[in-house]
């Protein structure tokens, strides 16, 4: 047995008790031997992890990693960004997203009026940073060796125009993808500045991601809501989220069925993350008819007819086929 391994083993105990009080417990610990080991079922031994760390995601289903993407890889993302809102370059597939509030209002080619991209698998110099290695070698801690890049993201939150629309509901990300199983599937999130509270930081509901998946709809928001920015129905506003303020390269992984999301940007600047959705290759493709998920899907296809002018035998899995990319291994199931 190798030292984390006995490490895991003196530790798990100690899963059901608070964060802070988690800690080593003494080798001879009485009762050790004949307590039943537990599994640690949302966390994969690949000798990366502290054992405080899987416990820590274990129980919270999130992880953060300290100063993960260095400044230089971040700059180059940021540059990428900016001549993609110049529309110096329109690759297939991307998605260039503006706040409700703007959508109707003149265009101008400037990052000032998008607020988020989606789908930058066909630009170079953004898709790099799903294929960075700081970033693969934890993704690997959740999805195993094969690993397939699927849902790719820069946000680029506005200041906050009075409506309250810079904010974000709170929403699973599971909501959005017809694959499985949600424990093989992990969201990579960095921030590309200081985030923190007042330019909207992401909140956490810890320990969300053991639940199930909930009903999605459009929050009534007075202000309005962006498209595709669904949240859990009935959500209980009066639950108390933990903000995740993080600074330039500080690196977030979460489970896709922790409950997020974030507040209104309050400064006067824009506050820029990147992320990816990562899924194990061997996951597999689903059907969302019958189920919560069925009124994405109808967006989903509803856009892609308007867009791309897709239509008839067109459903969300295969949205999704076309997006993912290999990033890691051996292209299995997805």
């Amino acid at each position: 047995m190798s030292r984390a391994a006995e490490r895991i083993e003196r530790l798990i105990n100690h899963l059901d008790r608070p964060p802070a009080a988690i800690g080593a417990a003494p080798t001879s610990a009485p009762g050790l031997a004949s307590a039943p080991p537990q599994s640690l079922r949302y966390t994969l031994d690949t000798d990366l992890l502290t054992p405080e760390q899987r416990l820590s995601y274990e129980k919270n289903g999130f992880l953060l990693i300290k100063n993960l993407v260095s400044e230089e890889d971040i700059d180059g993302f940021r540059k990428e960004f900016e001549k993609l809102c110049r529309q110096e370059a329109k690759p297939l597939g991307l998605l260039l997203m503006r706040d409700v509030t703007i959508a109707k209002s003149e265009f101008v080619p400037d990052q000032k009026a998008v607020t988020k991209i989606q789908d930058f698998q066909g630009v170079p110099g953004l898709f790099r940073y799903c294929t960075l290695p700081q970033i693969l070698k934890y993704v690997e801690c959740f999805t195993g060796p094969d690993i397939m890049a699927m849902h790719t993201m820069l946000i680029n939150k506005p200041p906050d125009t009075g409506k309250k629309t810079s904010r974000h509901p709170m929403h699973q990300d599971l909501h959005y993808f017809p694959f499985r199983p949600a424990d093989r599937i992990v969201c990579a999130w960095t921030a590309m500045e200081k985030v923190n509270r007042q330019n909207g930081c992401l909140v956490v509901l810890p320990g969300t991601h053991t639940g199930s998946l909930q009903e999605h709809d459009y929050p009534e928001w007075e202000g309005g809501v962006n498209l595709m920015y669904h949240g859990v129905r009935n959500y209980d506003r009066q639950q108390a989220g933990l903000h995740l303020e993080m600074e330039t390269g500080d690196t977030v992984l979460f489970h896709p069925l922790l409950i997020h999301g974030s507040g209104t940007n309050q400064t006067q600047g824009f506050r820029k993350a990147i992320s990816c959705h990562y899924a194990s290759a061997d996951c597999f493709y689903i059907s969302v008819k019958g189920t919560t998920q069925e009124n994405i899907e109808k967006e989903v296809l509803e856009i892609a007819a308007r867009k791309h002018n897709m239509k008839g035998e067109f459903d969300l899995k295969d949205s999704w086929a076309f997006r993912g990319q290999l990033v890691q291994g051996e292209r299995i199931s997805l």
